[in-house]
């Protein structure tokens, strides 16, 4: 599956999150079940890109700020929340790309004193 593809290279955002490496890959045995890890195949550059614009992401914008402190309520760790930002991120990064439109620029904020 080529990254640099059209909008058909990954055909659900599931494919694209497994592909990054944002997806987890259960380790089920026997009677375990529920045992999630990160999968030993993925691209690399892919999970770099999500991982690390997703802390930066918090910084900057209001709505991935809001859905970190979500997942944080809900009782995730700060790194699972993390990761499920990157989730998030990968899933609109295909959808953008699927419907060939740029993601909207966020407007300037103005405060009035």
């Amino acid at each position: 599956m080529p990254v640099g593809g059209g909008p058909d290279a990954c055909p659900t955002a599931d494919r694209l999150a497994a592909f990054g490496g944002v997806a987890p890959a259960p380790r089920d045995s026997g009677r375990t079940r529920g045992n999630f890890h990160r999968p030993q195949r993925y691209h690399r550059r892919l999970r770099r890109a999500f991982s690390t614009s997703a802390p930066v992401s918090t910084w900057t914008g209001p709505s991935c700020e809001r859905f970190h402190q979500h997942e944080r309520s809900e009782g995730k760790r700060h790194t699972q929340a993390v990761i499920a930002l990157a989730r998030r991120r990968a899933n609109v990064s295909r959808a953008l790309v699927h419907d060939r439109r740029c993601h909207p620029p966020a407007p300037p904020v103005i405060s009035t004193a």
